[in-house]
């Protein structure tokens, strides 16, 4: 069975148990991981270019072997990468999904959101996206919904905010 297959069937169980559908975030935010992977590749191979040419070691080359192949993975990972990333609107909370071999799902009830901060960066800017950043009493939760359309963020926000508003617990 494909890794595709196994997707798509862990996402219908969710979608099932989890009683919704998953909301994905822009197909643009495929341009950020893509740049965010080159830039991550460049660093690298600087790093051992700098190790060839000034240290003059010879396992610079190594390295920039290793730097091109770790490149080259981050982008042909990336556009699933970004596709993984989805979130869910729930009757008491908003679940947050993200991550390929890593799988994590959160959980952030409404009435522990103290923060809901939009954050738009430069290539974030020119696309037209931003990013949803939820801050809770938990010092773990760092919940960030990146690459949202900037009118849905700014909606969900403010919907999120209402929602907050009428079930704080515990303050």
């Amino acid at each position: 069975m494909s890794k595709s297959t196994d997707s798509r069937r862990l996402s219908a169980v969710l979608s099932t148990e989890l009683g919704g559908e998953w909301q994905r975030v822009s197909p643009k935010y495929v341009a950020i991981e893509v740049a965010a992977s080159i830039l991550t590749g460049v660093i690298f191979a600087a790093i051992s270019v700098f190790f060839i040419v000034v240290v003059h070691w010879w396992f610079g080359w190594w390295m920039l072997g290793a730097s091109i192949v770790i490149a080259i993975t981050l982008l042909v990972v990336a556009p699933r990468r970004a596709r993984a990333i989805g979130y869910q609107l729930r009757a008491d909370d908003l679940l947050f999904r993200r991550g390929i071999m890593f799988f994590r799902i959160v959980a952030v009830p409404y009435g522990r959101m103290q923060l809901i901060d939009v954050n738009r960066g430069p290539l974030g800017r020119i696309l037209g996206l931003s990013d949803l950043k939820f801050v809770t009493a938990a010092a773990t939760t760092a919940v960030s919904i990146p690459g949202l359309p900037e009118a849905e963020a700014d909606e969900l926000r403010d919907r999120l905010v209402a929602l907050a508003e009428t079930r704080r617990s515990g303050l």
